[in-house]
């Protein structure tokens, strides 16, 4: 049957538009839509500009549009700019299995060589359904995940970041699998990305493998070559993070179905686990109409995860935005200080709001071996407030709004993209982007849509 890297060039290889499913496809959009407002959101955030300044200065001049700011790079640094702005506010989706993944981050690759090849908006929902596909299945094949073993999870991403840009590019399955070598052998990203005291590289690892994805594609395309058996292999990933896999999810689970379906939104720009315990802590905050100044405590009971990398001594003195939005201390006092968690809450400003630090030293992280026992199927949460009356009030969920089990609706995503996009872009040029993104499927040349994307306030 060949190595697994050529099972799965060889499957991607020949998945057409038509092979999908109509839900996939509207799924498809609706992931695109939801990204490109994350993107919109964050084209102005100093970390964005940071990077698109150093490609400028390199002359990284091209035919791809650049979110936002509408410089046109090459099609390598478009996709990792256009990835970056995606992932910059935390607020794109989440899959979490074994390991977690952000599918979305791989999107700007379909985008950027669609835009580049002139492709259309059918071709365009293949690579991004493709995407999706590989990436989530990724995440089932660790057990436990690579995440537990210390790796972050963009190495699964330069699994899929260069068949993805591959297929986009024609390659042929010989040519996927070499570019699938050429990016994973060298792009094994570091668990610390995600620890302790966060810097800018958390958002910025998983772009770096999908820039790298689409230039890994680029020089299979010229007859480069990689190694074939970079997951299974000798000194492949199994090799050296360890046993215990199960690749069936990339076997014989390949083609029953179409993963994208199964992906989850965020409500919130904020890490994934902490959804349950914001969203309920919101819920006590508004039935029990409490202010801040009434609660003497919040115990968060969760998964061991989320009380070991969420709440982290780091995590209650928080210095950066990327910190904040990782730590389940300053989240929650967001949601007791200001009634919500929005991007507002993640200001320079208001990180050093002292009403809001003050609520930090309220938060109690605990595990619950009982919630650890339902991940991932659940990601559970227990939340406990206590008033400074003596009164204790106690909500939980066991699915996040977002989760295909209470999936965000067309309505939902409107009120998103809306917020997200407004600063930049004027209510004709949004509703024109709505309109373009949910008909993608129709468009002749994915290159109109990108037009779309540049701010025009």
């Amino acid at each position: 049957m060949g190595t697994l890297t050529e099972r799965l060039a060889r499957w991607a290889c020949d998945l057409k538009y038509e092979h999908l499913t109509p839900e996939a496809v509207e799924t498809a959009k609706r992931f695109l839509y939801d990204s490109l407002g994350c993107a919109l959101g964050a084209c102005r955030m100093h970390d964005v500009g940071i990077f698109a300044d150093h490609y400028r200065a390199l002359g990284a001049a091209g035919p791809c549009t650049v979110i936002g700011a509408g410089d046109r790079m090459n099609v390598v640094a478009a996709s990792l700019l256009n990835a970056l702005m995606v992932r910059a506010m935390d607020y794109n989706d989440i899959y979490w299995k074994q390991d977690p993944s952000h599918p979305s981050d791989l999107i700007s690759a379909p985008l950027a060589i669609a835009e580049w090849k002139k492709l259309s908006g059918k071709d365009l929902v293949l690579g991004i359904v493709l995407d999706y596909e590989i990436t989530m299945r990724l995440c089932h094949i660790g057990v436990p995940g690579i995440r537990e073993r210390g790796w972050h999870h963009a190495t699964i991403m330069a699994y899929a970041a260069p068949l993805v840009a591959g297929r986009m590019l024609g390659l042929s399955w010989q040519q996927l699998q070499h570019a699938i070598g050429i990016a994973a052998c060298h792009r094994f990203t570091l668990g610390c990305a995600v620890a302790g005291k966060l810097t800018m590289m958390k958002n910025t690892v998983s772009p770096l493998s999908t820039r790298d994805g689409v230039e890994a594609a680029l020089l299979a395309q010229r007859g480069y070559t990689g190694p074939e058996s970079v997951i299974d292999g000798k000194e492949g990933m199994e090799h050296c993070l360890g046993p215990k896999w199960d690749y069936s999810w990339i076997t014989d689970k390949l083609g029953d179905r179409f993963m994208i379906t199964d992906c989850g939104m965020k409500s919130y720009p904020i890490e994934a686990l902490m959804h349950s315990p914001v969203s309920a802590t919101l819920h006590l905050m508004r039935e029990h109409q409490l202010k801040a100044e009434d609660v003497q405590q919040v115990l968060i009971e969760s998964i061991a995860r989320a009380a070991d990398i969420l709440s982290d001594p780091a995590k209650y003195d928080p210095q950066s935005k990327e910190s904040a939005d990782h730590s389940l201390p300053y989240c929650i006092a967001a949601a007791v200080a200001e009634g919500r968690v929005t991007p507002l809450e993640f200001t320079e400003k208001k990180l050093w709001d002292e009403r809001l630090r003050a609520q930090m030293k309220k938060v109690k992280v605990v595990a619950n071996p009982e919630f650890e026992k339902a991940f991932p199927a659940k990601q559970c949460a227990r939340v406990t407030i206590t008033t400074t009356g003596g009164r204790q009030v106690t909500h939980q969920l066991d699915v996040p709004k977002g989760d295909p089990r209470d999936p965000m609706t067309i309505e939902d995503l409107d009120v998103k993209f809306n917020a997200l996009a407004e600063p930049v872009l004027s209510e004709k040029r949004r509703r024109q982007l709505r309109d373009a993104v949910l008909s993608a499927e129709k468009l002749a040349d994915v290159g109109k849509l990108m037009a779309l994307t540049v701010a025009d306030r």
